[in-house]
This record gives structure tokens, C-alpha cells and sequence, in this order.
């Protein structure tokens, strides 16, 4: 009893210093500053559809009213049939003449990331050098490529992702995933932004210079990878290019699932993660004070005072991250959900140590030591 009340007590301890970590480092987020308006090179922004997504429309249109002299969209569907066409034509014909658009047909993917599969067609298209892909369920304001691109002008950047509020739709489980995204997952960002500097990029929206990826094989390289946002900026960091977490927070719209479906996502992503950085996917025993203290005071009920405690230190991580980075209202009005939200994510994460299969697109795959996917029979 001594040894686990003991082991329990040091795990809870790093929880509870990974939570001033986190207050720390975005502290020192929140002090970047851009720089100062430069240069506005011609951007391609790179949008692969499939399906109909909640607010679909409006999340295009958002693309469609950047406050930037010289940019293009492409559109990318796999059929023509795809419930996403219907959209994305009318919003190219209401801005006719006004913005570069045109939609292409990539054709079925032949392998199970079909986003990556898409972007690869979609960025020989592109006639621009500035690259800027972004999910279907992104929505984005009027002043993203602006500053993006006054994040650019240093030579060294190479890539830059945009750090994201998670906005759910009616369901709790979609309500829990988005508190668990902007407390958590934007914690553990922060902390790794600050520590080692980003050596991996977040996925909604990428922006990358064209030489960058072309340097890294492109995505016929990434290709190959469940996780490639995160292969992306690794690669483009292990070569040598700078990569940058952008000041300009994007809404990341997750829609509602119901539980299965829910967990089944969460979990597919924790399997991910363990490939395709297990050190990392171990550090994370650090990010769960709060399932942590309640073990200890389960075991050692004089530990009491200890919850109190991760309540409030947990608290203050969280509101560092979704009330000053993000201004996020899910957060802020049903914080009451963030115990219940810890505990689920910690039963996650131990889930995620077993097994190494996933269904993705409908697709029974297994997930290398490397992260890359493989179709089984």
C-alpha cells in the first residue's frame, strides 16, 4: 500500500507542475506579437471536401472573404457526386469574378487517408507557392492569410499551424471532446511549444511554403501516415525549417456524435499518437492531475486536501487555455464538465496502450510503429 500510495502521489505531483507549466507557457504565448506588415505574397488555399458537413456553406465562405489582394481556392472532392458539390458550386458562384476558384475531381483514394490522398492531387493544381490546406469543418476570419503571411516574412519559417477552437454541436459527448481539445490538447501544445519548440504542426489548417514540402517528398510521402499534420511539421522541423504556431486561432467545428461513435474517434487518435510519437504519448501520464488525485484519495483518504487542490490548479490550466487563447464559451459556461471530461480522456489514453487496429473510412487498417497505415485483407 505505502509503494502505490507513494506512486500515486508522484504521478499527481508532475500532474500538478505540468498544470504550472502549462499557466507559464501561455503566458509567454500570449506575449508573441506579429510582425509588422510586410509583403503579401499570392496564397492557394487547398480545401478537400467529402460529405455534407454541419455549417459546411459558412465554413467556405469564410475562405471566400479574406481581407488579402491575391489568393485562390481549390476544392477537392473524390465524385463528383459527393454531397459536398451542391456547396461548394454555389458558393463559387457567388463569388464569380471576384475570387480564383475552380472544383476538382481527384477520383477514389486507393489508400485509406484519403485527405492526404486528395492534397496531393490538389497541390500540383495549385499556382502559387504559399500553401494553406484546411479542413472542411474549418471556419476562419477575414484576417487569416494576412497574418499568416506577416508570420512568413522570417526566411526561416517553413511552416506555420493554427492552433484551434473546438465548437461542438448539440450532443454532450461532442461538448466533452471540444472541452477535452481546448483545456487538454492546447495545454499540452502549449507546454511542448515552450520546452522543445514545435516540432510537429496541428492539422486543421497548415500553411507551407511549396520548396518545404517538396523538400520532404510531398505528400506522396505523407501519404502514407494516418497522423500526417503531425508528420508534416516533424519532418519539416527535423530538416531544418522553422515551423510556428500561429496567433491566429481558427474554429475547428467537430459537429455531434453519439457515444460510440465518439469514443471510437477519440480512441483511433490515441492509437495514432502512441505510433507516431510514443515518447510523447507517455508524457501525457503528466496530464491528468485530476483522475490521478481522486486514485490517491481513494487509496489514502487523508489525501483529501489534494483534490482540492488539483480542482483548483486544473482549473486555472484550463481557463489559461480556453478563456484567454481561444475565448472559448463551452468552457467557460459548462466548466462543470471538465471533471467528468478529465476522467474520460484518462480512460481513453489507458485504452489507447492496447491493440494497434483501426476502422478508418470504412476501412479495417493497422497502424505501423512509424505511424504509417496499412490496409489489412
Amino acid at each position: 500500500m505505502v509503494i502505490l500510495v507513494t506512486a500515486l502521489a508522484v504521478l499527481l505531483t508532475g500532474s500538478l507542475v505540468y498544470c504550472v507549466l502549462i499557466l507559464v507557457a501561455t503566458r509567454q504565448f500570449l506575449s508573441t506579437c506579429l510582425p509588422a506588415p510586410g509583403d503579401k505574397p499570392p496564397v492557394s488555399i487547398l480545401k478537400p471536401l467529402c460529405g455534407h458537413d454541419d455549417g459546411l456553406e459558412e465554413n467556405l465562405r469564410s475562405f471566400f472573404v479574406q481581407d488579402y489582394p491575391e489568393y485562390e481556392v481549390i476544392l477537392g472532392v473524390h465524385r463528383i457526386d459527393d454531397p459536398a458539390v451542391p456547396v461548394a458550386e454555389k458558393i463559387m458562384r457567388e463569388f464569380s469574378g471576384k475570387i480564383s476558384a475552380r472544383l476538382i475531381v481527384t477520383g477514389e483514394s486507393p489508400i485509406p487517408n484519403a485527405k492526404a490522398f486528395s492534397l496531393n492531387r490538389m497541390v500540383r493544381e495549385a499556382r502559387h507557392d504559399l500553401l494553406v490546406m484546411s479542413d472542411s469543418d474549418v471556419r476562419v476570419k477575414p484576417s487569416l492569410l494576412a497574418n499568416l503571411a506577416r508570420e512568413f516574412q522570417e526566411r526561416r519559417i517553413g511552416l506555420i499551424s493554427c492552433p484551434y477552437l473546438a465548437v461542438p454541436g448539440e450532443s454532450l459527448w461532442s461538448r466533452l471532446e471540444a472541452i477535452g481539445m481546448n483545456t487538454e490538447l492546447l495545454g499540452g501544445v502549449m507546454v511542448a511549444r515552450m520546452l522543445e519548440g514545435m516540432r510537429f504542426a496541428l492539422g486543421c489548417t497548415v500553411a507551407v511554403r511549396r520548396s518545404v514540402l517538396e523538400d520532404m517528398g510531398g505528400f506522396g510521402y505523407l501519404q502514407e501516415f494516418l497522423a500526417e499534420d503531425f508528420v508534416i511539421g516533424h519532418r519539416a522541423a527535423e530538416m531544418g525549417h522553422g515551423v510556428l504556431l500561429s496567433t491566429q486561432v481558427i474554429e475547428h467545428r467537430i459537429g455531434s456524435q453519439a457515444m460510440m461513435s465518439n469514443l471510437g474517434h477519440r480512441l483511433r487518435w490515441a492509437r495514432s499518437t502512441r505510433r507516431s510519437r510514443p515518447a510523447g504519448y507517455w508524457g501525457q501520464v503528466f496530464t491528468y492531475p485530476l483522475p490521478w488525485a481522486l486514485l490517491l484519495c481513494i487509496v489514502y483518504h487523508a489525501a483529501w486536501p489534494a483534490v482540492l487542490l488539483t480542482l483548483a490548479l486544473r482549473g486555472l490550466a484550463a481557463a489559461a487555455t480556453a478563456r484567454y487563447v481561444l475565448h472559448d464559451p463551452v468552457t467557460q459556461k459548462q466548466w462543470w464538465l471538465l471533471p467528468l471530461q478529465d476522467v474520460i480522456g484518462f480512460l481513453v489514453w489507458i485504452s489507447g496502450f492496447g491493440g494497434d487496429t483501426i476502422v478508418w473510412r470504412d476501412r479495417k487498417c493497422t497502424v505501423l510503429r512509424d505511424g504509417r497505415l496499412h490496409v489489412n485483407p
